[in-house]
């Protein structure tokens, strides 16, 4: 689903448009996740926009976290010893990769959990489709 904004949004220091990618990014590449969700941590507030850099993981690394559950649509990233990661309320956010939207948060066993990464819609599979569509309206 692609939404249709009334009006153009108002660009500012905190609203800026993000590029679609040009390519799907390769495993390793670093990305920079953000979103509003649980931070799992008392400490920090839900207010407060947050932001985390993750690789891209393997195929096989994803495939093997979640056997059977990854479509080509779909790719892993985070850590494997677990830690750092996206989490509940972060679901629809960004996943930035040199200056592309690679991703947007999709879903993931817990947060954080060892051997468990985030699990992504990969946007790069999108792309033609997203152009086209944006181009006609």
């Amino acid at each position: 689903m692609l939404i249709k904004l009334s009006r153009p949004a108002t660009l500012n220091s905190n609203v800026q448009p993000v590029a679609l990618p040009t390519r799907c990014a390769p495993a390793g590449t670093m990305c920079r996740v953000t979103g509003w969700g649980n931070t799992m941590n008392p400490a920090v507030s839900g207010d407060k926009l947050q932001c985390l850099e993750i690789p891209i993981l393997s195929d096989n690394d994803c495939s093997n976290s979640y056997p059977g559950m990854i479509t080509s649509t779909m790719f892993c990233a985070g850590y494997l010893e677990g830690g750092k990661d996206s989490c509940q309320g972060d679901s629809g956010g960004p996943v930035v990769c040199n200056g592309e939207l690679q991703g947007v948060v999709s879903w993931g066993y817990g947060c954080a959990e060892k051997n468990r990464p985030g699990v992504y819609n990969k946007v790069c599979m999108f792309s033609d489709w997203l152009r086209t569509t944006m181009a006609s309206n």
